[in-house]
C-alpha cells in the first residue's frame, strides 16, 4: 500500500487532510501518519492522538547525534545521505516509545525545534528521508507524510520514499504559484503526485481552476469551506469522524486511481 506526501502553502490545510484521510483509510486498514514538520504542535489534537514518549530524532540520540552521523556521511562519501534504519523496516518495528496509536491509526514525529539557537532543521529532514527510504508498507496499510510549509523537503529529498504526492492549493494566489512549483518538483522527480483544493468557498471555485488550468494542472478533489473545521482548528479540538465525507471518499478514489490500487 501506498506512501503519501502531504505539501503545501503554509495555512492551506495540510495538517487537516491529513487528519481526515486517516479517518477515512482507517476504516479500511491500518494508517500510520509521519509527522515530519518540525514547527507544527496541532497534528495530534486533530487525530485525537496523545504525542508518543519519543520523537524518532530522541530515539537516536537527538540532534547532535544525528547531526553528527550526517557530518560523518560528508566525509566520507560527501552526500549527507545515511542510513538510520534497518532495511525493510515495517510498522510493527517502531519503538513503541515513538508511536502512539488508537484503533486503527498511528501517529510518529520525526523531531521538532526544541530550543533557540539549535541550528537549521535539516538533521530532520535526512532522518525523515532515511526513515521513509527504508519504510516497508504491508497490505492494507497506509502511510500520510504532513509536511513543514512551502518545498524545503523537496530540496531534502524527503519525497524519495513515497510513491505519490498530494498539493494542497488554498484560494489565493500565493497557493497557487507554489503548487505550480511543486509540481514541476514533483515531475524532476518522477514522483506521482495530485492537487487538492482547499478551504474553497462556491464564488472561488472557478476562479481557482481557471488559474490552475492556465498552468495546465487539474484539481483531483474540492474540499469546500467547512465552519466547523475552522471552529474546531480554532479551539484545539479534534476533527470529528464524517466531516467532508463524501468529498473525501472521492477523493481517497482518485488516490488508489494514482497510486494504481484501482
Amino acid at each position: 500500500m501506498p506512501k503519501l506526501l502531504v505539501c503545501g502553502r503554509g495555512g492551506s490545510g495540510k495538517s487537516t487532510l491529513v487528519a481526515l484521510l486517516a479517518q477515512c483509510l482507517g476504516e479500511e486498514g491500518k494508517v500510520l501518519v509521519v509527522d515530519a514538520d518540525e514547527s507544527n504542535l496541532g497534528l495530534g489534537t486533530m487525530l485525537r492522538l496523545q504525542p508518543p514518549e519519543k520523537t524518532l530524532m530522541d530515539y537516536l540520540g537527538g540532534k547532535p547525534a544525528v547531526r553528527e552521523k550526517l557530518m560523518a556521511a560528508l566525509r566520507g562519501s560527501g552526500d549527507e545521505k545515511v542510513q538510520m534504519f534497518a532495511e525493510k523496516t515495517t510498522i510493527d518495528d517502531l519503538p513503541p516509545e515513538c508511536m502512539y496509536g488508537n484503533g486503527q491509526v498511528a501517529w510518529v514525529r520525526i523531531g521538532k525545534i526544541e530550543h533557540v539557537m539549535e541550528g537549521c532543521a535539516c538533521p530532520m529532514g535526512a532522518l525523515a528521508r532515511s526513515f521513509l527510504n527504508n519504510l516497508i508498507v504491508g497490505k492494507d496499510e497506509w502511510v500520510l507524510v504532513d509536511t513543514e510549509a512551502g518545498v524545503e523537503h523537496f530540496g531534502r529529498g524527503v519525497l524519495e520514499g513515497v510513491d505519490a504526492v498530494l498539493l494542497v492549493a488554498e484560494p489565493s494566489h500565493e497557493s497557487v504559484v507554489l503548487v505550480d512549483k511543486a509540481i514541476s518538483l514533483c515531475r524532476e522527480a518522477g514522483k506521482r503526485h495530485a492537487v487538492v483544493l482547499n478551504k474553497v468557498v462556491e464564488e472561488a471555485e472557478p476562479v481557482l481552476k481557471k488559474m490552475l488550468a492556465e498552468r495546465g494542472v487539474e484539481a483531483s478533489g474540492v474540499l469546500p469551506y467547512s465552519p466547523a473545521i475552522s471552529w474546531a482548528n480554532l479551539w484545539g479540538e479534534p476533527l470529528e469522524g464524517g466531516l467532508m465525507g463524501s468529498e473525501i471518499n472521492a477523493l481517497v478514489g482518485k488516490i488508489k486511481g494514482l497510486v494504481g490500487l484501482i
